[in-house]
């Protein structure tokens, strides 16, 4: 059976590969009948836990938002989704505190965090993706950047690339020079503060 059109890439594309997916997620009813129809219905961008309280959820339900997965949470961050803040409470006050650290601010709420993600994720009024320069001095691991035209993952000293198959490449890591940032500048502020973010452990390899 063909693969679902309901995997997010790093770029946050919504595309149809057979690569499971550690996480769900969604940005809003995004579907008609089981075909997505628009790139999201808001600036609420969230990442879920596969699994919360035995609930049992229908893929493609009408007038429902629509779930999304994410190869691991570095992916659905670099995309420009946060934690979700029923499902996964811990990390979404973790995600907080982080965030407040990094950027030194007070403890943003949920809407002021949805805002400012949106800001960063998108040009506005487009769904072109913003790409941010920062030093690779300064880019903690989990974080996406652009490597050439590959999204590729900081991991200790390596860039790991990603593809649809999952992690495959592995190349040194710069050490001077601004990187092409996929991960919202916000996001990365959080893990430089120390959010702890799950990376696949293929990338580790």
């Amino acid at each position: 059976m063909a693969p679902s059109c309901n995997r997010v890439t790093p770029m946050g594309d919504i595309v149809a590969i057979s690569l499971r997916g550690a996480w769900t997620g969604n940005r809003g009813i995004v579907h008609s009948g089981e075909r997505i129809v628009r790139f999201h219905a808001g600036d609420l961008w969230i990442t879920c836990a596969l699994s919360f309280k035995g609930r049992r959820q229908e893929q493609w339900r009408p007038d429902h938002y629509t779930f999304l997965y994410f190869h691991d949470e570095a992916v659905s961050l670099a995309a420009g989704h946060r934690p979700c803040a029923e499902c996964r409470r811990d990390s979404y006050n973790a995600y907080r505190f982080a965030w407040a650290e990094g950027a030194g601010v007070d403890v943003p709420s949920a809407r002021a965090m949805n805002r400012r993600l949106h800001d960063e994720r998108l040009v506005r009024g487009t769904r072109q993706r913003r790409v941010h320069e920062v030093p690779w001095a300064c880019l903690p691991d989990g974080t996406f950047v652009r490597f050439g035209t590959t999204p590729a993952v900081v991991v200790g000293p390596r860039l790991v690339e990603w593809t649809f198959e999952g992690y495959r490449t592995r190349h040194p890591r710069p050490v001077r020079g601004p990187a092409d940032v996929i991960t919202p500048p916000s996001t990365v502020a959080a893990l430089n503060a120390g959010y702890p973010v799950q990376i696949d452990d293929s990338a580790r390899e």
